[in-house]
This record gives structure tokens, sequence and C-alpha cells, in this order.
């Protein structure tokens, strides 16, 4: 299977899964939300259901006390005063929570109020009616009781309760239709999300039974391709380690053989300095300085306008030639060095960093003291490396941080390390003149260098430093600003293995 088709694959399948996730969510929202409607409607409809209750029991108490009051009326049975009195003493307590119940309702909260002063007007009557039996009037006290009857006060009563029981029963019905419709709504989600949960589910398993078979068809090709990937990578091994060492015997015979023509450049350059010095006494004497006198330098012979120039010129042209003769043999003896380096197998043994950095400032003493600058060294994790690779990473940054100080601010380098993931970190930071960031790769490569040439150097360290990390299995950083300071990151493994790294050389 191609890249591409790989890349859609996972297109669709990242996108079948943001799907999946977001009908999950609407569904448990919805779900949510429609269950909790339809929990409140249900509870509607049983409030209703309780207000209706409460009004019957409330009818059912005001006819019980005015029963319990006739047949009281009639035999003076002291059973029929005591269910009166009951009755009365519930009509009161019923009255108050159906005004609870209906507060909700403004129709209902109107109705609670006329039925309220009706159930006053009615226990009041009840109220006199017993006050005239208990005083030995019944028949004053049935008079009474045919008045209220006339006053229809009790059928009021009944028509007030039978309109709020109406209007409960409407609104029965709708919340009944509400609740209802609720639970439809939630069952109607609840079913659409379980197909759409179970269709992508199938699709799931689809997209992973191709994968499954891609997947298995990719093993069998990586088997097949592992069969000569071996003898495929030692070839390739052999020869990278052939062409490696013909590169340094190449980098070794070149650097030699130039030496021999600079060599001559070096002795023909002194007899030309000897011929000029002869060509221009012979100048001199012929302005009166004797041929045969005391040898003296070019610039000391008495010459005059025209041979003044000519012999100015020629000094510095020796002078140019010598310094550039001087340049090509230090580059040419660094090259010299780096196949060397490059030849030598590293041996690893375990290294007490601290111990070891503080020998390599302690060589470098007198440049600090000359830099006014401080070395502070922090604690350092220990190693398993090569000593001397490490000796030169080391003394090369160190070297470096000192001679690029700024002049005239005292010189602070500080440096530290910790570990993370078997690996060791150094850090070698310095408050010097920094490095413009465009230049951070520039200073690494071989004969190249960064900012004002003023110190020497053949801008083959960091270079150096950075191949010797990488033969180290390490990697090397560097974080600076323009008159910010430097830190140079060094990142090693905390115990190298020689073997593997010392084959590839």
């Amino acid at each position: 299977m191609t890249a591409e088709a790989l890349r859609r694959r996972a297109i669709w399948q990242i996108l079948l899964f943001a799907a999946g996730l977001v009908v999950l969510t609407v569904i448990s929202a919805g779900s949510v939300y429609l269950v909790n409607q339809a929990r409140d409607d249900s509870k509607w409809v049983v409030h209703t259901i309780e207000v209706e209750n409460r009004i019957n029991g409330l009818l059912l108490e005001v006819r019980r006390a005015e029963s319990d009051l006739r047949g009281y009326l009639l035999t003076l049975g002291p059973e029929f005063q005591d269910d009166y009195e009951k009755a009365v003493a519930a009509i009161i307590p019923a009255l108050d929570r159906v005004t609870r119940l209906t507060g909700d309702n403004p129709a209902q909260r109107d109705g609670i109020e006329k039925l309220s002063a009706a159930i006053e007007t009615r226990l009041g009557q009840f109220a006199r009616e017993i006050d005239l039996i208990r005083q030995g009037q019944p028949d004053k006290a049935a008079a009474l009781v045919r008045e209220a009857a006339a006053g229809n006060t009790t059928a009021a009563i009944g028509s007030l309760a039978g309109e709020m029981i109406a209007e409960e029963e409407r609104l029965f019905r709708i919340r009944s239709a509400n609740a209802d419709r609720s639970q439809t709504f939630a069952a109607s989600m609840t079913g659409i999300g379980s197909g759409l949960v179970v269709v992508f589910a199938l699709l799931s398993v689809w997209l992973v039974r191709r994968s499954a078979g891609a997947r298995d068809d990719a093993e069998t090709r990586l088997r097949e391709a592992n069969l000569n990937l071996e003898a495929t990578v030692d070839d390739r091994t052999a020869d990278l380690r052939e062409a490696n060492n013909e590169i340094q015997r190449f980098a070794y015979i070149v650097s030699h053989d130039l030496r021999s023509p600079l060599v001559n450049i070096m002795g023909f350059t002194s007899e030309l300095e000897e011929l000029g010095k002869n060509i221009f006494r012979r100048i001199g004497g012929l302005t009166g300085v004797p041929a045969d006198g005391p040898s003296l330098d070019v610039g000391d012979m008495p010459l005059d306008g025209p041979d003044k120039q000519l012999s100015a010129d020629f000094s510095e042209a020796l002078g140019f030639i010598k310094s550039s003769i001087a340049r090509m043999d230090r580059l040419i003896s660094a090259i010299l060095n780096l196949t060397r380096e490059g030849r030598r197998e590293f041996q690893p043994e375990r290294i007490d960093t601290r111990d070891f950095v503080e020998t390599i400032v302690s060589s470098l003493a007198h440049q600090t003291a000359e830099a006014h600058a401080e070395i502070h060294i922090e604690p350092l994790p220990n190693i398993v490396s090569d000593r001397l690779a490490l000796e030169q990473i080391f003394s090369n940054l160190i070297d470096n941080a000192i001679k690029y100080l700024k002049n005239g601010v005292p010189g602070e380098i500080r440096i530290r390390g910790r570990t993370k993931l078997g690996y060791a970190i150094f850090e070698i930071s310095d408050n010097g003149r920094g490095i413009d960031p465009k230049d951070h790769q520039r200073i690494f490569d071989l004969f190249r260098r960064a900012g004002t040439q003023d110190k020497p150097g053949q801008g083959i360290g960091l270079a150096h430093v950075r191949a010797l990390v990488r033969r180290l299995g390490g990697t090397m950083s560097v974080s600076s600003e323009l008159n910010a300071g430097s830190t140079f990151t060094i990142t090693l493994p905390i115990n190298w293995n020689a073997s593997n790294r010392n084959a590839d050389q």
C-alpha cells in the first residue's frame, strides 16, 4: 500500500473516530436532557394528581363535619360530637396543603382564595350551630342548619372545589401529553443513538479488519525483504568502512604531499629574501653605501624615492607570502591531526567527570587569570567513555569560553550537568561576546569562523569537537546571542559501548 493510501486511510479512521465521538456526545447530552425533561413532566403529572386528591380530601372533611353535626343535632350522641370535632380540626390543615400545592398556578390561587372564604363562612356556621346545641337550644340550631342549607354555602364550596379539580384535570391532560412526548423522544434518541453506535462499530470492525489485512501483507513483505537485509547491511557497512578508510588515506596523502611543495616554497622564499637584500644593497651602493659593507635589512638601507617604495613593496610581499605559508602549514598539520584522530579507536573507561574537568580547568589556570575570569564547576554525572576524546572536547570548549570573553568585563564560566533517559547532558556557558544566531551552524564547519577574527585559530576546533561527540554517540548544540554569552550543550551516553562504533570507523 502506498504512503498516500495509508495517509487517506488514517484520515478516514480519524474522521470516523471523531464522528463517533461527536455522535456519542450528542446522544449522551440529548438523552440526559430528555430524561430530565421526562422526569420533570412526570413530576408535574404526579403534582396534578396530588392536588386533585387534596381538594377531594378537603371536600370530604367538610361533608363529614356537616354530616356529623346533623347526626349530633338529631341524637345528641357523643360519638357524633367526637367525629365532628375531628373533621373540623382536619379542614384547616387540608386547606393549607391545597393552598401550598396550587401556589404555582395563578388561576388556582384565585380559586383557593374564594374556596378559603367559603370554608371560613361554613366553619363559622358550624361553630354557631354547635354552640346552640350545647346551650340546649336544638330548635334554634336546626333553624340555623336550614338557613345554611338555604344559603347553599356547602354547594358553593363544592362548586369552587369542582372548578379547581376541572383546572387540574386540564393540566393533567397537558402534562401527561408532555410526559409521553418526552419519553417518546428519549426512547427515539436512545434507539437512534444505539443504531448509530452499531453502525460505527461495524465500520470500525471493517476498518480494523482491513488494517489488519494490510498489516499482515506488510509484515509478509517485510519478512521477505529482511531475508537479504542482513547481507545487504553487511555489504553496505563494508563499503562504507572501506570508503571511510580511503577518505582518511586520501586526506593523509594529500596533506602529506602538500607539505613537500610548501617546504620548497618556504626555502625559495628565504632565498628570495636574501636575494632581495643583495639587490637592494647593490642599489644602495649606487647611492653611496658600499656593496661589501655591513649587512643591513632592506628597510634600513638608505634608499630614496622610487627605490624606497620598491623596497617597502618587496618587504610587504614577502611578509604576505610568509604569513600565508605559515597558515597553510598550520592547516596541513590540522588535517593530519584530524586524520590520525579519525583512525584512533576509542577505549571506554569509567570517568569521575568532576575531577576530570577540574584537572582541565587547572591546566588552563594561567589563561583564566589573564582573562580575569572565574570558572564554576557544578555537580557533574559520571560516565563511561573515551578519556582522550573527552579531554579534547572539554579542553576546546573551556578554552574557547576563556578566549572569547568580552574585554573589560569579568568573565564567568559555568560548567554543569544532568542526566536524562540514559544520557548525560553537559553545558558549558559563559558571559562572553556571544555568537550571532545566523552563524550557529557556520562555527561547526571545517575552516569556518564567525565574528571578529582577533583571536588565533584555524576554524578546526569546534568541527573536531562535534566529530568526536558524534563518534561517542552524542549530539552537540549551541545557544547564543551577540553580547549575551554562549551555552554549548553536549549530550553523551552514560554508558558508551565502543564495539559497534569502533567497527564502523
